[in-house]
């Protein structure tokens, strides 16, 4: 492949991702808030810019792994961002998290300036991202998903196309909702398991083949158990997910009063310095303090 991509942010889902398409044969030009994070990509022969401008110069596609819409609209909108600089044609696959509001937003002004925008958010974190076993839930035209099926091949095992601008980041909302959901929940029932004195093994086996078995209670159990709260996918970023979600139900008008419950007690174990920490570590606040 001789398809030239621009990747900005290198956080820790961004570097495994720009990595797979390194090894997919794409040429990298790849762009980070924090320089240090772009100097193994340097050493691997990708090109460091120091703008996302700069990155999309020559770029086919720009593919872009940021927190949230702050950051999307500076990196997409901004003075120095992709929208401005691009050459036409150029297609954009958003991989961030962002609000449907956002993500729309982006489109229009990237269609004015003759650009393709996918809102392809994922299903996924570290060990997904790492193994390509990512899933991408993308919002736009059919003519750039198709564009951009050989970055989702490299990037994950999974890719559907939703519908148009802004259904990708609608559905990674509500899947977002029902794992910040499940998450609380099963530190509930941690909470409960652990203080009647059921061994912690024995519970993930039991509840991971029960009905509500998932790759939540494969992962997140252990982590609760072993009070390992390195970050999978971090608190602080579920509750702004959470967040977001809250926003889109009032946009169309439906209530949702669990995920309201499970945001609040996401924000209250923000506030408390659990942000950074994995979402597993809900468990500290429900157990009061484990």
């Amino acid at each position: 492949m001789s398809e030239t991509i621009a990747f900005l942010g290198l956080g820790a889902m961004g570097a495994p991702m720009a990595s797979n398409l390194a090894a997919a044969g794409f040429a990298l030009r790849v762009w980070n808030r924090s320089p240090a994070r772009a100097e193994p990509f340097a050493a691997a022969g990708a090109t460091v810019c120091a703008s996302p401008a700069e990155a999309v110069r020559g770029a086919r596609f720009v593919v872009s792994m940021v927190a949230d819409d702050e950051a999307t609209r500076e990196v997409m909108l901004g003075p120095d961002g992709v929208v401005a600089a691009a050459a036409p044609g150029t297609t954009i696959v958003d991989s961030s998290t962002n609000s449907p509001a956002m993500s729309r937003e982006v489109a229009r002004a990237a269609v004015a300036r003759g650009l393709a925008h996918l809102d392809a958010p994922v299903s996924g974190s570290i060990a997904q991202a790492s193994g390509r076993e990512l899933v991408f839930m993308v919002g736009g035209p059919q003519h750039a998903f198709d564009a951009a099926r050989p970055l989702f091949d490299a990037m994950g095992r999974m890719a559907r196309r939703m519908g148009d601008s802004g259904a990708g980041s609608t559905i990674k909302l509500v899947n977002n909702m029902l794992s910040g959901t499940m998450s609380a929940a099963i530190a509930e029932a941690m909470s409960v398991a652990l203080a009647a004195g059921l061994e912690p093994a024995a519970v993930q086996a039991i509840l991971s083949e029960g009905a509500a078995g998932s790759r939540l209670t494969r992962t997140k159990i252990p982590k609760m158990a072993a009070r390992d709260f390195s970050p999978q996918f971090q608190l602080g970023l579920m509750e702004k997910d959470l967040r977001y979600f809250l926003a889109l139900a009032q946009e169309v008008d439906r209530p949702v009063p669990v995920a309201s419950l499970v945001r609040t007690q996401l924000q209250a174990a923000r506030r408390a310095g659990l942000g950074t920490q994995d979402v597993s570590a809900i468990f500290v606040y429900t157990a009061g303090g484990g």
